[in-house]
C-alpha cells in the first residue's frame, strides 16, 4: 500500500500521525511525505530540511517531496497547492492520504487542508490528523501506537530546533505528544493512541 502524508511544515506530520506511519512502515507499506513549506519562519531553512530528513529516516519514509512554498504565505496559493498535491498523487498513487484537520489557528494549516480536499476528490481514503494548533477536533478513528510511541518521540526529537517552540513556557513538543497519546488512548481504550477524523474511509470487507 502507498501512503501519502501531507503537512504544511516540517514536524507537522510527525506530531499528527508519526506513530501510525511507523506502524505502516514496519508492515512493509510505502510511506511518502509532502511538505508544502520548509518552515523557514520557524528557523534556519537548511536546518529544518536536515531535521525533516532525519525524522523521516526514523519513521521509515520512502521519499520526501517539498512544495517549496513560503512559510506563513499560503493564503492566496490555493490553486497552486492543489496542483502540487494533484501532481504528487499522480506520482505516489496513494491508497491512503493523511493531512491536518481544517479547523486550525494557523493559516497555513487551513490552506493546506482546503487544497488537499480539492486535490483528493477521487482518492478513496483520506484521514485528518490533529496538531497542537487544531481546534474543535472530534475523532472517529483511533490507532493504537503503544508499540511505536517511543519511535514517534525520537522522530519529533529529530526536529531539534523545534522541540521547545510550543509557545507555552517550559513545555516541549515531546510532552505534548505524550499527553495527546495518553488522552486519545483513554478515549480509544488503549494505553497510547493517535486519533483521526475521516473525510472518507473504505473498510476492506
Amino acid at each position: 500500500m502507498n501512503i501519502l502524508a501531507v503537512g504544511a511544515h516540517p514536524d507537522d506530520i510527525e506530531i499528527g500521525c508519526g506513530g501510525t506511519l511507523i506502524k505502516y512502515a514496519r508492515k512493509g507499506h510505502n510511506i511518502f511525505l509532502l511538505l508544502i513549506t520548509k518552515g523557514e519562519k520557524g528557523g534556519d531553512i537548511e536546518t529544518r530540511e536536515v531535521e525533516q530528513v532525519k525524522a523521516a529516516e526514523i519513521v521509515g519514509v520512502k521519499d520526501i517531496y517539498w512544495g517549496d512554498y513560503q512559510d506563513t504565505e499560503l493564503l492566496h496559493k490555493g490553486r497552486e497547492i492543489i496542483q502540487t498535491v494533484e501532481n504528487h498523487i499522480k506520482i505516489v498513487k496513494p491508497d491512503l492520504i493523511f493531512v491536518n484537520f481544517s479547523d486550525d489557528t494557523h493559516q497555513d494549516h487551513r490552506r493546506v487542508t482546503q487544497s488537499v480536499l480539492s486535490a483528493t476528490r477521487y482518492v478513496k481514503n483520506v484521514l485528518f490528523y490533529e496538531v497542537p494548533t487544531t481546534s474543535n477536533f472530534v475523532p472517529h478513528v483511533f490507532v493504537d501506537i503503544s508499540e511505536t510511541l517511543e519511535e514517534k518521540i525520537r522522530a519529533l526529537e529529530a526536529h531539534q530546533s523545534q522541540v521547545m517552540k510550543t509557545n507555552i513556557e517550559d513545555l516541549s513538543i515531546v510532552e505534548i505528544a505524550r499527553s495527546a497519546a495518553t488522552f486519545r488512548g483513554i478515549q480509544g481504550r488503549v494505553k497510547y493512541a493517535e486519533a483521526f477524523s475521516a473525510l472518507r474511509l473504505f473498510m476492506d470487507i
